[in-house]
């Protein structure tokens, strides 16, 4: 398994939260030489596997695939404007799709339930060291018809994984997006009700 990095804070917070959720980014200057290994990327998608799901139903799909592969190909095909100029370069891609006829009873909490699973993939690659950047740009059915997914695999959301890349060789407005400084809406706002 990778090295586990040590985390530097990159955000400051309104107050103290888990370092390894301070440190979060979303990057597309991802290093084209990295290749992650199986186990790591197995370990995103049970992380992922593992989320929270409302009544058990686990209402998801996953579809992994390391660059170098037809299916990695295939969704990087799907991708839709910027998101094309930059995540070929990403290690791997995955799928996060529901499957609604999971959901039951609880199938308003589809959606929901799918957004933990990429929440618990997504710190898993930060404590794997690795940096992740989710899509909604992309065609359903290029994913669908590619990989031969049935109808009712509903893809939700695309996830690049990778190793971050500084360097000269990322392009420069790709460059220029991930030093922008990065904000969130203070407390104050998002905070309904006082406690």
């Amino acid at each position: 398994m990778t090295q586990i990095a040590e985390t530097q804070i990159r955000n400051i917070t309104g107050t103290p939260i888990a370092p390894i959720l301070a440190d979060r980014w979303s990057p597309r200057g991802f290093d084209a030489s990295h290749e992650i290994s199986r186990d790591d990327l197995l370990s995103i998608v049970e992380a992922a596997r593992w989320a929270p799901s409302a009544g058990n139903t686990q209402p998801w799909a996953f579809i992994a695939a390391r660059r170098g592969t037809p299916e990695f190909n295939t969704i990087a095909g799907s991708l839709a404007g910027f998101n094309s100029a930059w995540a070929g370069r990403a290690s791997a891609l995955i799928v996060f799709a529901t499957i609604p006829a999971r959901g039951q009873k609880m199938a308003r909490w589809n959606e929901y339930d799918l957004g933990q699973a990429a929440a618990s993939a997504t710190v898993q690659a930060e404590y794997l060291g690795l940096r992740v950047h989710q899509m909604g740009g992309f065609d359903a059915n290029v994913i669908r018809e590619g990989l031969e997914l049935s109808d009712d695999v509903n893809p939700l959301t695309v996830m690049a994984i990778g190793a971050y890349d500084d360097s000269d060789s990322v392009p420069a407005e790709i460059a220029q997006r991930d030093l922008a400084d990065r904000r969130r809406l203070p407390l104050e706002q998002v905070v309904l009700v006082s406690f």
